[in-house]
């Protein structure tokens, strides 16, 4: 779990709280706590993603699913602003931009 480069950052900042969390998780549901420190790891590293990869990542998944890239960036432009912390809004250049530079 703690080898794998996507929990670097989340591993770095690991405090209690999230102990806090992992404990809930237990009490709440059927996970076993090294299940709910792995579900915590990954949505803490998730939502880590600068915005910049969370564009490069959606492209190339919506682009393996068959999407055109009008259908692609159309849809990445949506989904940005219910990202956890929202990006400032971005056009349609600029998200092409980040993935092609």
């Amino acid at each position: 779990m703690g080898s794998s480069p996507q929990y670097q950052g989340v591993l770095e900042v690991r405090t209690p709280v999230h102990d806090d969390l992992i404990d809930h998780l237990v009490r709440s549901t059927p996970l076993q706590r090294g299940e709910a420190a792995r579900v915590v790891l990954d949505v803490l590293a998730y939502f880590d993603e600068t915005t910049e990869e969370y564009v490069r990542r959606r492209h190339r998944e919506l682009q393996s699913g068959g999407l055109a890239n009008p259908d692609i960036f159309a849809r990445i432009s949506a989904e940005l602003p219910h990202r956890a912390v929202a990006p400032p809004g971005l056009s349609l250049r600029q998200l092409r931009r980040i993935v092609y530079g």
